[in-house]
């Protein structure tokens, strides 16, 4: 029982039967975040001034560690600022050891007043700090999946997300609804986040739409069905 196609045809170069690999096996409560998004953005300027939220921000979220990519995120913001300020900031959710390197690079790029670090979040309060924002950013070096990418597409949200990350080719579709990035290219990611910066309304929530229903499919019942059939062909 593996994630998606990407890590079946792995399995099969290891031998395994094609028949014998099922897909499913990375998944979230895809309505918690639907749901949870939708009341938010339903009563948006009490929760936003309730929880402390920018009016405009992208979010990131994740433990603070060194594949999590986040104080090259911080400086690649500062980046696409330059490109397109439309008054964003970046909410960065989590903590962990590198934190220290993430308030060091804010500081470095003068972002103190733009770049937020509320710490870890509850996850009942994770689908309102999702469904306001206008994006979600994940940039990691390596990821074996990425679930953070699950709820943020749950909630509605365009994606920017790096090629290694194990979920990029499945949950992301480039020109529907988000980015695939370089995680050591600044460049290309910080173009990729003024594009997002830079959406319309109407356009933010085409994608977010999209991104829903690519996750869709990709929920606690497809889990189930692939390890129904793996357990059965065992």
């Amino acid at each position: 029982l593996v994630a998606a196609t990407a890590h079946k045809d792995y399995m099969v170069r290891l031998g395994i039967r094609p028949d014998a690999v099922f897909l499913g096996y990375d998944a979230v409560d895809n309505e918690h975040f639907r749901q949870g998004a939708a009341a938010a953005r339903s009563d948006a300027d009490s929760i936003r001034l309730r929880r402390g939220m920018p009016e405009r921000y992208l979010l990131a979220s994740g433990r603070f560690i060194a594949k999590k990519n986040f104080p090259r995120l911080v400086h690649t913001f500062a980046q696409a600022l330059k490109m397109a300020d439309h008054g964003h900031h970046l909410v960065i959710l989590g903590d962990g050891e590198e934190r220290k390197a993430i308030e060091a690079a804010i500081a470095e790029f003068s972002l103190v007043d733009r770049v937020h670090l509320p710490g870890f979040r509850s996850y009942d309060e994770l689908p309102a700090w999702y469904g306001l924002s206008e994006g979600f950013v994940h940039v990691s070096l390596t990821e074996q999946w990425g679930l953070v990418v699950n709820e943020a597409a749950a909630a509605g949200v365009p994606l920017v997300v790096s090629r290694p990350c194990g979920c990029s080719t499945t949950l992301v579709s480039p020109g529907e609804n988000g980015w695939l990035v370089d995680p050591e290219d600044m460049t290309g990611m910080a173009e990729a986040i003024a594009e997002l910066m830079s959406l319309s309304p109407e356009r933010r929530a085409e994608m977010g739409s999209a991104s829903e229903h690519i996750v869709a499919d990709w929920g606690p019942e497809r889990f189930a069905s692939g390890l129904h059939g793996a357990v059965e062909i065992a």
